[in-house]
């Protein structure tokens, strides 16, 4: 079964600001996405049929949201993902199993992290840089070591 992560048109309507782009939509799903690009958590399909863009993903040439919106439509799905990938996401990237319970979530580290501009603007307006992915990325790497601990036991 091929179930959706998170969609950018999820975010679109409400209250996302008419002053940004709706790429800006999909920066939080692009630094995950990048993250597990890196890590090599994608499927062999992604590999695949999205070669090109994941190679400039890696190196730096286009972000993680941008693969998002020019290879997956703006769509983050578990058919994108590895096995390992797709376990890690389902107990990190939402908020409802036991490992995100104990541990926190992704959204609920990307909204720490990125606090003091989500509190003056919004989710939205967190910059789609190499600077912000590397410090969510810092977190994702120590949560998927507290997973490999927690899912061990």
């Amino acid at each position: 079964m091929n179930s959706k992560f998170d969609d950018a048109s999820w975010h679109y309507g409400n209250d996302f600001p008419e002053d940004l782009a709706q790429e800006n939509a999909s920066t939080h799903i692009g630094m995950y996405m990048k993250w597990c690009i890196n890590n090599d958590l994608i499927s062999s399909e992604l590999k695949e049929d999205s070669q090109v863009g994941i190679d400039s993903v890696k190196n730096n040439i286009i972000t993680g949201d941008e693969f998002i919106n020019s290879y997956s439509d703006g769509e983050f799905l578990s058919s994108d993902l590895s096995d390992i990938g797709r376990k890690f996401t389902n107990d990190y990237y939402e908020g409802d199993s036991d490992f995100s319970k104990r541990n926190g979530s992704y959204f609920d580290d990307y909204s720490t992290i990125f606090e003091k501009i989500i509190d003056e603007k919004s989710v939205y307006h967190v910059e789609d840089s190499e600077q912000n992915y590397l410090l969510i990325k810092a977190k994702i790497d120590s949560r998927f070591k507290e997973w490999e601990t927690f899912t061990s036991k």
